[in-house]
């Protein structure tokens, strides 16, 4: 054997060493991490700290690239480089091999870091499952590389092939059977939490509403394929929030706070509290701010929940406009977001909600189980706050809630919409009679008109569908003789106000996008 065919089979077990040195860390880290908080297991944490560095112009372009994917991507890419960087640090170590392990270390400082300074963490425990991790990873990398550089009796250490083979083979594959065994450990451990918060919500019996949603009016729902159908399934139902990890809570023991300025009589509710209180239900359209011109990010359900102004009546709050101190709610999740929520919205006389319940079932995990806020005319980033756990009353002034420190606007009413849903964006139709239809919405405020134009024609009035409530979207359609070319089909609408939407096209920071939606087809 050559030196080079003796040094390019330890270059790759060297490589091979950082990975499982760095398969090591996580497995550890994960065991740890269920016995302190599953939250602050590293690749969580880092994850989390990233989005909170993130710039919004960044954020908003992987929400609009990846969708709702994006969480799932970040998480990829994070093992990415931290595999690359696993390799790289073996590498290192068949030279350096205390420089190697301190890199380990070092990498584990950083998981560390990252886990205590999240917006959830409450304790230096949280930087435990980094540190232990990194601390195992780096033994492991100083074992095997120090098996590729001991030379065997018998054999010189000349590069040639003098290490020994038996003993790296034998400590490399202990350690992917401990490692593999206290990732399963730690999966196991860490699962029982989930497994409570499951229970909980399969346990969970939500009460006939004292006040149901009225009947939807004959004809709110249109019969007509492809456009997007009036009460969105839960399924369905967009998600957007930077919950890497959706939040499991276990509803038995959720308690919900409320304190802060103009509080004179501080409240903690249970969720089984919340279920006995007088309970209302309604058809509420919510709408994300980064939901783009034509986006997808709308959607109508049938809450179920306690009114929100009442709960704040009882704690003593008073609106501004009758004197109250504090113009700002701000809503905490368990994942430590914070969303400010205009007061006087809240005590308006809207159905502002803490909603238990979505389309006649518990809210689903994603959404927010047990508990959520849900407001209609608001975007979700200052009002539906998911997994809350502590409602303070404060000012604009005294507080900037998490996304308002990320340049967004610290109030955001949703701006009148509308999107055509059918044809499809490039579709081929037959000439003749085709059906363009859409939604509408401009929550708190409702749809009076909706016109679409062909090209660079008139604008004619569409067809609508009864308006259910002046918090949901608007069904239209208007039937389209089309003929053969291509055709630019644009849509606008007309809120309650009398208002028109813009054709002023906006990005969505800081307060939503404004502009027309416009479909391109080829009618054969």
């Amino acid at each position: 054997m050559t030196a080079s065919e003796g040094v390019w089979p330890r270059r790759v077990l060297a490589g091979l060493s950082g990975l499982l040195a760095g398969y090591a860390a996580l497995a550890v880290a994960e065991l740890v991490a269920a016995a302190v908080r599953p939250e602050a297991g590293p690749v969580t944490a880092v994850g989390g700290a990233a989005i909170d560095r993130t710039p919004a112009p960044v954020k908003d372009w992987a929400i609009r690239t990846f969708g709702e994917s994006d969480k799932l991507v970040l998480q990829l890419g994070i093992l990415a480089v931290l595999t690359a960087l696993a390799a790289a640090v073996g590498l290192l170590a068949t030279r350096h091999r205390r420089a190697g392990a301190a890199a380990v270390l070092a990498l584990g400082v950083v998981g560390a870091l990252a886990a205590t300074s999240r917006p959830d963490s409450h304790s230096l425990l949280d930087a435990a499952p980094s540190l232990v991790g990194a601390s195992v990873g780096a033994a492991v990398l100083f074992v095997l590389v120090g098996r590729l550089s001991a030379p065997v009796a018998g054999e010189e250490p000349d590069g040639a092939g003098g290490w020994d083979r038996r003993g790296f083979l034998i400590a490399a594959g202990a350690a992917a059977a401990a490692s593999t065994g206290a990732g399963a450990l730690g999966r196991v451990l860490g699962g029982s939490r989930a497994r409570d918060a499951v229970s909980s919500r399969a346990a969970a019996v939500l009460p006939r509403p004292d006040s149901p949603a009225p009947a939807l009016p004959r004809g709110a729902q249109l019969r007509v394929f492809g456009i997007s159908p009036f009460t969105t399934p839960n399924k369905d139902f967009y998600r957007v929030d930077t919950a890497l990890v959706v939040p499991k809570v276990d509803a038995t023991r959720w308690r919900l706070r409320i304190h802060g300025r103009g509080v004179s009589r501080p409240l903690t509710v249970t969720y089984d509290e919340l279920l006995g209180r007088e309970l209302i239900e309604r058809h509420i359209t919510l709408t994300c701010v980064s939901n783009e011109v034509g986006g997808p990010y709308v959607g109508t359900a049938r809450w179920i929940g306690v009114p929100l102004a009442e709960l704040l009546a009882e704690a003593g709050v008073r609106p501004p406009s009758r004197g109250g101190p504090a113009d700002q709610l701000v809503a905490r999740s368990v994942d430590g977001m914070t969303l400010g929520t205009p007061v006087e919205d809240v005590m308006d006389g809207r159905d502002a909600l803490l909603a238990v319940g979505m389309n006649g079932e518990p809210l689903p995990f994603e959404h927010g189980f047990p508990v959520r806020m849900v407001v209609p005319g608001l975007y979700g980033y200052v009002s539906a706050c998911k997994w809350i756990e502590d409602i303070e009353l404060t000012t604009f002034d005294a507080y900037d809630p998490y996304w308002v420190k990320r340049d967004w606007a610290r109030r955001a009413p949703v701006k009148t919409q509308s999107r055509i849903d059918t044809p499809k964006p490039f579709a081929r139709p037959k000439a003749g009679l085709v059906v363009v239809a859409g939604v509408a919405w401009a929550q708190r405020r409702g749809i009076d008109r909706v016109e679409v134009r062909v090209d660079d024609g008139p604008w004619r009035p569409a067809d609508l569908a009864p308006q259910a409530t002046v918090d949901t979207w608007r069904q239209w359609s208007l039937p389209w003789p089309a003929t053969p070319g291509s055709h630019t089909l644009t849509v606008r609408a007309t809120d309650g106000t009398g208002r028109t939407q813009t054709e002023e096209r906006t990005r969505t920071i800081p307060d939503g996008a404004s502009g027309r939606h416009t479909v391109v087809v080829t009618v054969d």
